[in-house]
């Protein structure tokens, strides 16, 4: 479970940066990381929170070494993705081996997710949660 308090932390976070990055391309006039801000809006924010959530509901996924895996493996590479995407938008490619890394580190951080939410997230669990709601 703590996983998933985390991951829930983490979104707020980047939904918080993701605001005031878009506040503050509003203001100066320039939109050009607009790509990152919407990644950090859909990975950060949404998908974190979303992943908190099912963590959560779903304490036993939340207790894997896959969850661990997860956590760690996305958000180490999630923020240097964003940085080495921000450099290449703002038009400078001394980061640009970071684009080449950290996107397939987050795949596969996905991968592991996907994998522990098909192993540990059973029909019997789903109706448990219901049956107590």
């Amino acid at each position: 479970m703590r996983v998933g308090i985390w991951f829930l932390k983490l979104a707020a976070f980047y939904f918080l940066v993701g605001v005031a990055m878009g506040l503050t391309m509003e203001i100066i006039g320039d939109h050009r990381l607009s790509g990152a801000h919407a990644h950090i809006n859909l990975i950060g924010w949404a998908s974190m929170a979303l992943f908190g959530i099912i963590y959560v509901l779903f304490p036993k996924a939340g207790e894997t070494k896959l969850a661990q895996l997860h956590f760690w493996l996305y958000n180490i590479s999630f923020p240097l993705f964003m940085l080495g995407l921000s450099f290449i938008l703002l038009g400078n490619e001394s980061l640009l081996i970071l684009l080449m890394v950290f996107p397939n580190f987050l795949v596969l951080a996905v991968v592991f997710f996907v994998l522990n939410v098909f192993l540990q997230v059973k029909v019997e669990h789903v109706n448990s949660f219901l049956n107590k709601n």
